[in-house]
C-alpha cells in the first residue's frame, strides 16, 4: 500500500431536517392544535486520530467525504433525528489545514476528535410558533445546509528518536535489528522512500529516508521528509563506520536540516556509528575520539554482532529515558 504523508479531502456537513407543520387530531375539532416537530441537524464531519501512518491510503481515490442529512420532524411534536457524523481518521502527527479560513489544527493523541464542520441547524416546526395570539400557526423552517470546505491533510511524524543520515547509511537496517521492525533494505541509494516506524522498550524510532545535500531545497526525496523530523525527541545521525569522510556525512545532514529549521536543529542529537563490522578496531576508535572530542555522545553499532546490538540497544534505551 503506497505510503501518503499529503492528502486533499473536500467535505460537507449534513444539511439540517426541516420542520413540519402537523396538526392533532382531536375528537369533534377540525385542528386540534399544532404537533408539528423540528428537523434534526445534520451531521458534523470529524477528524479522529489513529496510531496508522497508513491510514490515508485507504482513502486512495475517494476524498469526498459527507455527513448524514438530519431527519425531517414529524407529527405529535416529535423532532427528526440527528444526521451521523462522518469521521475521517488520520494519523497521529497530521496538521490539518482549512482551505476556506486559513485556520489549522493539529491532531496528537490516538483517538482525538476535532469537529472541522458542523451540521446544519434542524428548522422549528409549527408547535415553535404557536403563542397567545397565533394558536394555529401553519409556519415552519426548513433545515439550514452544513459547512463545506476543502482540507489538507500533512503528517508531521511523532518519534522520540529520529534516524537520519546519507542515503546507505545503515538506518533501516538499524531500526529493524533494534525494533523488528520490517523497514526495506538494500545496497542502492533512496531505498527508504517512506518513513518506518518501531518501538524499543516502548520508545518510538523512525527511520527518515536518506537526505542528500540540497535536500533542504527539493533535491532528492527534499524537504517533504525532512518535516517527518520536525517533531521527534532526539536526533539519532546514523554515519557508517566504512565512509570515506564520516565527519562530511554528518555535516552535510546538520546542514540540510537547518537549512530546513533553525529549530530543528536545536534538537538534542546522538551520533551512531553503524557498520563498524567493516573498519578495523583502531580506525572506529578514531571515529568515535572525533565526535566525542566535539562533544558528541556516540554509539557504535554493527548489527551482526549480537553484543554490541544489545549494548546499543541498552545505551539508546537509557539516553531516551532521561529525556525530557
Amino acid at each position: 500500500m503506497a505510503f501518503i504523508d499529503v492528502f486533499k479531502v473536500t467535505a460537507s456537513a449534513g444539511r439540517g431536517g426541516d420542520g413540519v407543520v402537523r396538526w392533532l387530531h382531536e375528537k369533534g375539532k377540525e385542528f386540534g392544535g399544532p404537533s408539528g416537530g423540528d428537523g434534526g441537524n445534520g451531521g458534523n464531519v470529524v477528524f479522529r486520530g489513529v496510531r496508522d501512518i497508513q491510514v490515508l491510503s485507504k482513502y486512495r481515490g475517494n476524498n469526498t467525504f459527507k455527513a448524514e442529512r438530519g431527519i425531517d420532524g414529524a407529527k405529535k411534536n416529535m423532532a427528526g433525528a440527528n444526521g451521523e457524523d462522518v469521521i475521517i481518521d488520520v494519523p497521529v502527527g497530521s496538521v490539518i489545514y482549512r482551505h476556506g479560513s486559513n485556520a489549522k489544527f493539529e491532531i496528537l493523541e490516538d483517538g482525538q476528535e476535532v469537529i472541522a464542520l458542523r451540521g446544519g441547524r434542524g428548522g422549528y416546526g409549527n408547535v415553535r410558533f404557536k403563542s397567545s395570539t397565533n394558536q394555529y400557526p401553519d409556519q415552519a423552517l426548513p433545515g439550514k445546509d452544513g459547512e463545506r470546505d476543502q482540507f489538507t491533510i500533512e503528517l508531521k511524524l511523532i518519534a522520540d528518536m529520529g534516524l537520519v543520515g546519507l542515503p546507505n547509511a545503515g538506518k533501516s537496517s538499524l531500526l529493524n535489528v533494534l525494533t523488528k521492525a520490517q523497514a526495506k533494505v538494500g545496497a542502492y541509494a533512496f531505498t527508504t522512500l517512506e518513513p518506518s516506524l518501531g518501538v524499543l522498550y516502548g520508545f518510538v524510532l523512525a527511520d527518515i529516508p536518506g537526505l542528500i545535500e540540497g535536500a533542504a531545497t527539493g533535491k532528492g526525496l527534499g524537504h517533504n521528509f525532512l518535516r517527518h523530523v520536525s517533531r521527534t525527541r532526539l536526533l539519532a545521525h546514523c554515519v557508517p563506520a566504512d565512509s570515506e569522510a564520516p565527519l562530511n556525512d554528518y555535516e552535510t545532514v546538520r546542514t540540510e536540516i537547518k537549512a530546513y529549521s533553525d529549530e530543528l536543529s536545536r534538537k538534542p542529537e546522538i551520533l551512531i556509528i553503524t557498520k563498524t563490522d567493516l573498519v578495523s578496531k583502531e580506525e572506529l576508535q578514531k571515529i568515535i575520539k572525533m565526535f566525542e572530542d566535539m562533544g558528541k555522545t556516540v554509539v557504535p553499532i554493527s548489527i551482526i554482532d549480537d553484543a554490541l546490538v544489545k549494548e546499543a540497544s541498552d545505551a539508546l534505551t537509557n539516553i531516551l529515558s532521561k529525556l525530557d
